[in-house]
């Protein structure tokens, strides 16, 4: 089990026109004063479970042993959903039991998932709209101070999890999805480079052809630089991922796709 480190990253929906991140960061401060707060985003599209989830495996990773992370998109706030503490062997992890922790439960080993029962780590509110602040906040302040995992609640082994999709062979090729656009709006897919081995093994090709939406990109590029003007490309980014782009501009509005978009390697 890592050891506290007093480093608290939050994800969430909440953007930053209002209240809700500040008076998170306030609660967390008042009790532990010397936590230090990070922010990995507060844009994930409202309501959105699965980019919350995806955006956390991005990152968490890179982050020091000990680090807790906060994760709130929720969207059953004051329903009977479970606040959830999933430990594992380096990290903490703080949020709702909607499947945000699907790809942490997946990878991580010695992975241990507890409900947060203790009502000594929520505050008291009138309402019960906004466990961010009233429970995320709170707990993730006293057991990045050191309470103990077990003083939050009882061990559960029936966490919440998404339908992870995993690209799938079609006679020579493989077919995967676009998982996230991002602000550039490169289309990142669910492939990754062990995947392209595995076609070029099967296939015995050299060079490998990308076909999404009506566009067929032949080979893989290096870098953004390789690109050409006006046109898609393809290479593997710095995450391992097959990633479709244009040079300085959008291509997820050149093609005209989406997350959830197919896409095939052959």
């Amino acid at each position: 089990m890592p050891h506290p480190l007093g480093l608290i990253t939050l994800l969430t929906d909440f953007g930053d026109q209002d209240s809700f991140v500040a008076s998170m960061k306030g609660v967390i401060l008042t009790i532990n004063p010397h936590a230090s707060l990070v922010d990995l985003s507060h844009h994930v599209p409202p309501h959105s479970v699965e980019d919350a989830a995806y955006l956390l495996n991005s990152c968490y990773r890179y982050f020091p042993e000990g680090t807790v992370h906060v994760a709130v998109v929720d969207p059953g706030a004051g329903s009977g959903r479970r606040p959830l503490l999933v430990t594992t062997a380096r990290y903490y992890f703080l949020g709702p039991d909607n499947g945000l922790f699907s790809y942490v439960l997946k990878d991580e080993a010695d992975v241990e998932v507890r409900e947060i029962e203790n009502q000594q780590y929520r505050l008291k509110s009138v309402g019960h709209t906004f466990d961010g602040r009233d429970l995320f906040a709170p707990s993730a302040a006293w057991l990045a101070k050191g309470a103990p995992v077990s003083s939050f609640g009882r061990i559960i082994h029936d966490p919440v999890t998404l339908s992870i999709v995993e690209p799938s062979r079609q006679g020579n090729r493989l077919v995967g999805r676009i998982e996230h656009v991002d602000r550039f709006g490169n289309l990142i897919s669910n492939m990754t480079l062990q995947h392209l081995d595995e076609v070029h093994a099967a296939t015995k090709h050299r060079q490998l052809s990308v076909r999404i939406g009506e566009r067929i990109i032949e080979g893989l590029v290096v870098n953004y630089s390789e690109g050409a003007a006006r046109q898609p490309s393809a290479l593997i980014n710095s995450d391992g991922r097959l990633e479709i782009f244009v040079k300085e501009a959008p291509a997820a509005d050149l093609l005209k796709v989406g997350k959830g978009a197919r896409i095939e390697i052959s």
